[in-house]
């Protein structure tokens, strides 16, 4: 009976010792911590894309300043807003490197400094480099791990973080177009620029609030990681000074004796012993730094090249095909709507209550709504998807032959509420790829996007000097956006048969 007993203890003990602890869930998932971190997004999207949208107030004053053309003058905000999105694949890369943190930080600094050299610019082209090339690759670098660290954050909740945390791009255009606007007006625009560098310098403090979870979703690179830093800690271990033990000589041969008799740890001075491991510990950080380095690389090149490929996945490559049609459609009423009010003699309504300004505000709702909407058990967040996209591009469609005030205000509201689906792009892009690639994924979507913000408005502005009209442009915009619908729909056929239409059961797993 006592040895059956002792037979019976025993057994929990060795389950116990066999078993492989699973990595705990951070208690700031879906609270907390994860709150402050929808803040810094929220902030990051003030400051960088909301600047963007205001850059008008600058570019008008550009062209007073330069006496240039206003076809170069305008590729100057082209440029940074384009390259922001371009460059999101080459961020994934230091994402995986660095982390978010580290990489919103520098990337913030990299933003204020382009902002302060370009109150200096002699000439445009010198904007090209100093607004364009450096504010646009430091705004990429603060705003894809804004998106990217929200989406590891939540779990329940993702949609709605994430429209939370996009807000902030309708009320930066609303609070920096009113401060450049006043600031131009009062101290010129270089010094505007000059205040506006120092204001954006917060994205630093914006990326040091991106705190990275402890222990979620630890990928198979970091285990590897783990793994050879014990074996070359154990072997600099090795090295130490251990009491009465001799003292090998290094490399150099300076702890040796010129009678060839060694020192054990007490004849051996404090000085010798903290030099000694601080060595050590410098060795040790070069060791960890490199091994990090390389894994982070080699993750960011089998995403994209490797046998896990993100471009093996046919959904993926329709959504990208979307993106590349989609976003240029998007802009097209920021540029032409005024032109088309002063066509339609409606200028003076418009003052009172700008059309732009229609689709900023509810743009605001449209994400908390629909961003709400995609947390539903009840709905899918992909069919939410589809529907506004559905919406916004009938509207862009329609928005030429509105020539009401009143009517292109109702089309207006729908272009603002239907767009908020932006809320719902992280979401989905995980959903198709898991959390473990959203980082690259999420930055090959937006360089599709920034290179359809890049060539769209050219595009549309090439319509019209040859038909002399705005309605073709929307016309021709709003037909290439159903063309990228139609890819999204192409995503039943495309996904593998054995696959359903619910959110993966292995991406939610923590």
């Amino acid at each position: 009976m006592c040895s059956e007993g002792a037979q019976m203890e025993k057994k929990p003990d060795g389950k116990k010792e066999g078993r492989t602890d699973k990595p705990k869930v951070d208690p700031n998932i879906d609270g907390g911590w994860a709150w402050m971190v929808v803040l810094s997004s929220f902030l990051v999207h003030l400051l960088v894309m909301g600047s963007q949208m205001a850059l008008g107030i600058l570019n008008m004053e550009w062209l007073e300043e330069f006496n240039q053309s206003r076809g170069l003058t305008a590729w100057v905000s082209s440029l940074t807003m384009g390259i922001t999105l371009i460059v999101g694949p080459f961020i994934g890369l230091f994402i995986n490197t660095c982390g978010c943190r580290k990489t919103a930080m520098i990337g913030g600094f990299l933003t204020s400094l382009g902002w302060v050299l370009s109150a200096f610019a002699t000439n445009v082209h010198f904007l090209f480099f100093t607004f364009g090339v450096m504010a646009g690759i430091g705004s990429g670098m603060v705003y894809l791990p804004a998106v990217v660290i929200v989406g590891q954050y939540f779990q329940k909740r993702r949609a709605l973080a994430q429209g939370l945390s996009t807000t902030g791009t309708g009320f930066g255009t609303f609070l920096i177009t009113v401060l450049l606007k006043y600031l131009c007006a009062e101290f010129g625009w270089r010094n505007a620029m000059i205040i506006q560098g120092a204001v954006t310098l917060n994205l630093c403090v914006c990326g040091a609030l991106m705190r990275p979870l402890e222990s979620r979703m630890q990928c198979s690179a970091e285990t590897t990681r783990d793994h050879q830093n014990m074996k070359e800690a154990s072997l600099l271990d090795t090295d130490t000074v251990k009491p009465n033990n001799v003292l090998h000589d290094g490399e150099d041969g300076e702890f040796r004796t010129d009678n060839g008799t060694s020192w054990t740890k007490e004849d051996t001075s404090n000085e010798i012993v903290i030099k000694d491991i601080s060595r050590l510990g410098i060795l040790k950080s070069l060791t960890r730094m490199t091994v990090s380095v390389r894994s982070g690389f080699w993750t960011w090149y089998s995403s994209y090249f490797g046998a896990a490929s993100l471009f093996t996945n046919k959904v993926f490559v329709a959504f990208v095909l979307w993106a590349l049609l989609a976003y240029c459609s998007f802009v097209i009423p920021f540029i032409h709507l005024p032109e088309i009010v002063e066509l339609y003699g409606m200028s003076e309504q418009n003052n009172i209550f700008p059309l732009t300004s229609i689709i900023a505000i509810v743009h605001i709702f449209g994400k908390i709504i629909l961003g709400f909407l995609g947390d539903l058990s009840c709905v899918s967040a992909w069919n939410v998807f589809i529907a506004s996209n559905f919406t916004l591009g009938i509207c862009i469609l329609i928005l030429p032959l509105m020539q009401v005030y009143a009517a292109l205000a109702v089309v207006c509201a729908l272009i603002g509420f239907s767009s908020g689906y932006f809320s719902l792009m992280p979401v989905v892009t995980e959903d198709l790829v898991g959390i473990k690639q959203l980082a690259n994924a999420y930055g090959i979507i937006i360089c599709a996007n920034g290179i359809s913000a890049l060539l769209g408005p050219p595009f549309a502005g090439w319509i019209f000097d040859i038909t002399h009209k705005y309605d073709y442009s929307f016309y021709v915009c709003g037909l290439l956006y159903m063309l990228g619908i139609i890819c999204l729909l192409l995503e039943p056929c495309l996904q593998p048969k054995e696959k359903n239409r619910e959110k993966p059961v292995e991406n939610r797993e923590v």
